[in-house]
């Protein structure tokens, strides 16, 4: 903007460009700025071209842009793909608990030291209130119901049903954990199926298909699941 002084002395703006923001939706995000999740609102502008404060002519749109309800600061629509902590925390509880299940359901739930295991890993990730029996349940009606549909064989047969869990548990939450995350939920699965003794075909099997949807390369998991110890 060109600002000219008054008569009074006072700086005045002849003319310009001003942007006029109108919010398109709102939301909750993690925000660079302040560290945290917050509040947003997802706001596209309208320039127009002023003359001593009056707009006249339009310049064009602007955004959409991200602003943060708390610093006010304004961000490109990408940081919408940053998950926010309470989602993050939720995906990797939930990405836990899927795992367990899946390796339990294909080494059995008839050794209490897996059971066990189990159920200690999934506490940690954050179902304070898990027991044994809770999962053994769990187990026991997966197996039922991917043996109604014809998809499980036994406790030593992995069942496509929990093949997919497994992706649809890890895939969303691979690209947002770093190497060592990765390598911590299949370290816990590995353990849990060490738990009771050597691992059997379909306890490999279950976790080569976490190891995939973690992005972990093939080598690299069966180096992991060489090197790890029961707990």
């Amino acid at each position: 903007m060109l600002p000219v002084r008054g008569g009074d002395g006072r700086r005045l703006t002849v003319w310009g460009i001003r942007t006029t923001w109108s919010t398109v939706g709102d939301g909750e995000f993690f925000c660079p700025d302040c560290g945290g999740d917050r509040n947003y609102r997802r706001r596209t502008g309208r320039r127009r071209f002023t003359v001593l404060g009056v707009p006249l002519l339009p310049r064009g749109q602007v955004g959409p842009v991200v602003e943060c309800t708390g610093c006010r600061e304004r961000f490109g629509t990408e940081v919408l793909d940053h998950l926010t902590t309470t989602r993050f925390s939720t995906l990797l509880r939930d990405a836990v608990h899927t795992v367990t299940l899946a390796v339990l359901a294909a080494g059995g739930t008839s050794s209490r030291s897996a059971l066990e295991a189990a159920a200690g890993a999934v506490r940690s990730a954050g179902f304070q209130d898990c027991t044994e029996e809770q999962l053994e349940s769990l187990v026991e009606g997966l197996a039922a119901e991917e043996g109604r549909l014809g998809l499980y064989d036994g406790p030593d047969c992995f069942g496509a049903a929990l093949s997919i869990e497994l992706h649809e548990a890890l895939e969303p939450l691979a690209p947002h954990l770093a190497g060592p995350g990765r390598e911590s939920i299949l370290l816990q699965g590995a353990r849990v199926a060490l738990a009771d003794g050597p691992y059997i075909p379909a306890e490999r099997e279950v976790l080569a298909t976490v190891g995939a949807a973690l992005r972990i390369d093939a080598d690299e998991v069966a180096r992991l699941l060489s090197a790890v110890r029961a707990p």
